[in-house]
């Protein structure tokens, strides 16, 4: 996938988001965002088909504890799975990791 299309990617997968937040009916939103409606539900319709993200945890090497003021924060998910946040994060990373999970 090249930039331009992970960019256009990302800004739809970002419009869909900001909708289900707003709570709006699709029409209204897409008023509000200056977008087409029928853009909006063909991009959500492509994003809503991709497949599902799984993630796994990989360890290399030896980890070394860190001191609970750097530790971040953990997410424990449903199925048991834990997510690790460590602090000084980049929030548009965990932006896009959370909206993976929604999917």
């Amino acid at each position: 996938m090249d930039k331009k299309t992970e960019s256009r990617e990302e800004y739809w997968r970002e419009r869909v988001a900001a909708h289900k937040r707003s709570g709006l009916p699709v029409k209204q939103f897409c008023e509000q965002q200056r977008i087409t409606e029928q853009s909006f539900y063909v991009w959500r319709k492509r994003l809503r088909n991709q497949p599902p993200v799984r993630f796994a945890l990989v360890e290399t090497g030896l980890a070394l504890p860190q001191a609970p003021a750097e530790s971040g924060l953990e997410l424990v998910l449903n199925t048991g799975e834990r997510l690790r946040i460590s602090a000084g994060f980049d929030t548009s990373t965990l932006r896009k990791v959370l909206e993976a999970l929604r999917a």
